[in-house]
């Protein structure tokens, strides 16, 4: 018996909202900031359910996974323009590709070489999504899988941060290390102004166009599910949701570009699918399992390494446009820009946060795909 009961559904589901607030207060502390505010938030979690404060199972959680991942996905996926992406970024474009090439190839050889139990295939498929998309990828793959196993999702969650917090460290310095750098076409990615990229900015969010963001979010959710049942396939709602956001992203860009806000509920709604995520997980068999898992990750992004910059050398693109691809598949869309930046690449911020977002956009075709060509 937990301190909050588990049919309180509004109680736990208030818990898993300050959880969620909690996260995101830690990773803008000096001491918080070394992880990052998914981690903290699935922390947070499993101490919560451990310490019996909240419960492991609940309805609350079961609303989590059956609407808010759902209603996320759009969210994520309003600035899609896959028209925008390939014509003003075809570089970039080819580069992310290889990089998510990479994710793959990682995953299958991971597959093959490190044993997770019985349900692998899924947790390979589970991370070639979040190493070519990111979070929304995540959780609509798990959902799309229906895999089950809280443990598992919550220690992989944390290596994963782990991992790629290193990842990223890596590929900063990698312009430094001249061996690297020589074997690559020179471009001078600092001249060019810098372009006004799709992030969202705080002070264009009204409430109004939250309000419309949250509008469009349920409606292609509802139309969606609607589709997939039927056709008879129910479990494919995810998938079906993506190609209905793609559409008018792509072919009514202006129309979507007003829905502001939507990017930082669907990361509100993301932090809260951890906290119900991690609820259920066990601290003794997430730790049991977590050598396997970095080691699994470890490989995946060794090889990822190695096609991106490999065949990305042979295909004459730049060890900027590379870095960039890279960071855009394994970290997403929000940090590619900044290291641009940070860089001086100038010309590559618009580009990062373009390719982040086809990421967003393909990431749950393919990480479906390879569980299903493995299980």
């Amino acid at each position: 018996m937990s301190l909050i009961p588990a049919d309180n559904a509004l109680a736990v589901m208030a818990a898993l909202f300050v959880v969620a607030s909690l996260g995101f207060a830690a990773e803008r502390t000096k001491w918080g900031r070394t992880l990052t505010g998914a981690v903290w938030t699935i922390l947070g979690a499993i101490a919560l359910s451990n310490l019996n404060i909240i419960p492991k199972a609940s309805p609350a959680y079961d609303f989590v996974f059956g609407y808010m991942v759902a209603i996320l996905i759009p969210l994520f996926l309003f600035q899609a323009n896959l028209r925008r992406i390939f014509m003003e970024t075809s570089r970039m474009a080819l580069a992310f590709m290889v990089a998510s090439l990479g994710s793959v190839l990682g995953t299958i050889l991971a597959f093959y070489l490190v044993d997770l139990g019985p349900q692998s295939a899924d947790l390979a498929g589970i991370f070639t999504a979040t190493y070519i998309g990111g979070s929304v990828n995540y959780a609509a793959t798990i959902e799309t899988l229906n895999y089950t196993n809280s443990s598992m999702i919550s220690a992989a969650t944390a290596v994963d941060n782990l991992a790629s917090a290193l990842f990223l460290a890596m590929l900063a310095v990698l312009p430094a290390w001249n061996f690297v750098a020589k074997r690559f076409v020179k471009i001078d990615h600092t001249q060019a102004p810098v372009k006004e990229d799709i992030s969202i900015k705080s002070e264009t969010i009204t409430s109004a166009s939250m309000a419309w963001a949250l509008t469009v979010s349920l409606v292609i959710v509802a139309v969606g599910t609607m589709t997939a049942n039927a056709l008879g396939m129910p479990s494919m709602k995810y998938l079906v949701i993506t190609v209905l956001t793609i559409i008018p992203a792509t072919f009514v860009p202006a129309l979507m570009d007003r829905l502001k806000g939507a990017f930082e509920i669907g990361t509100v709604l993301a932090y809260v699918f951890f906290g119900a995520i991690a609820a259920g997980a066990d601290i003794g068999q997430l730790i049991s399992v977590a050598p396997m898992l970095l080691i699994f990750v470890l490989v995946v992004l060794s090889t990822h390494s190695l096609v991106t910059f490999g065949l990305g050398a042979f295909l004459k693109l730049s060890l900027p446009e590379l870095i960039i691809a890279s960071n855009a598949a394994v970290l997403g869309a929000t940090t590619a820009p900044a290291l641009a930046a940070a860089q001086g690449w100038r010309d590559l911020v618009t580009p990062g946060v373009l390719v982040g977002v086809l990421g967003y956009a393909i990431g749950t075709f393919l990480g479906v795909g390879v569980a299903r060509l493995l299980g």
